[in-house]
């Protein structure tokens, strides 16, 4: 079984992306949308440091103009979108570097799994959150209805996860991978070390068992 991901999203300081590092954190998540109370700049999220961590920059109905200049600016790995996008402009962009966020509230039966299959070309990863749309609620979803989906593309769980309910969402949906923001935090932006190493370690003892 393939080993399950951990991203690490909202992150705006050096201290706090160097220890997703050390960890073995597998993405780490800059946020470009002015709205968020985690917004950093494209040249300051430039200016923190690499690593083993790809990069992903988060965008909310921004123009194809705005992004490919963070890519640039910030170095980034990955585009993760959070709105209206369509398909088209996802594969603009380049579908083998998009993660595009769906809301599964947002679907009556079978509407979720439709919307997936319409952008199964267009992206590499799906992101699944909470709320209706934008950016993160920072509430969770339903476990027990995302273990029903077929995702035709691997997929990220994200909403209000961390050490507390991570064991029960990776045991009972079985995500690809697992998006942790706003419950790591002791404050907008600003990571909680020791929650940020619980929740880590959870992630990274499921895949030690599943081996």
């Amino acid at each position: 079984m393939p080993e399950r991901l951990c991203k690490i999203c909202g992150l705006s300081r050096s201290e706090d992306v160097l220890l997703c590092h050390s960890l073995g954190v597998d993405f780490t998540g800059f946020i470009f949308t002015g709205e968020s109370k985690r917004f950093i700049s494209p040249e300051a999220a430039g200016a923190l440091p690499s690593g083993p961590a790809l990069r992903v920059g988060v965008f909310v109905n921004a123009t194809a103009d705005y992004i490919l200049g963070c890519v640039k600016i910030a170095r980034l790995d990955f585009i993760q979108l959070h709105g209206g996008e369509s398909p088209e402009f996802c594969k603009k962009l380049g579908a083998e570097r998009i993660i595009k966020t769906l809301w599964p509230r947002r679907y009556a039966t079978d509407g979720l799994q439709a919307e997936m299959e319409g952008y199964a070309g267009a992206c590499a990863y799906f992101l699944l959150d909470a709320g209706q749309g934008g950016g993160g609620s920072g509430a969770s979803l339903n476990f027990k209805d995302l273990a029903k989906i077929h995702p035709p593309r691997p997929w990220f769980l994200a909403g209000g996860l961390g050490p507390e309910n991570l064991p029960v969402a990776l045991h009972t949906c079985s995500p690809d991978g697992l998006d942790c923001n706003s419950a790591l935090e002791s404050a907008p932006g600003v990571k909680d070390h020791a929650l940020l190493r619980r929740a880590v370690a959870v992630i990274h003892q499921h895949n030690k068992e599943k081996l």
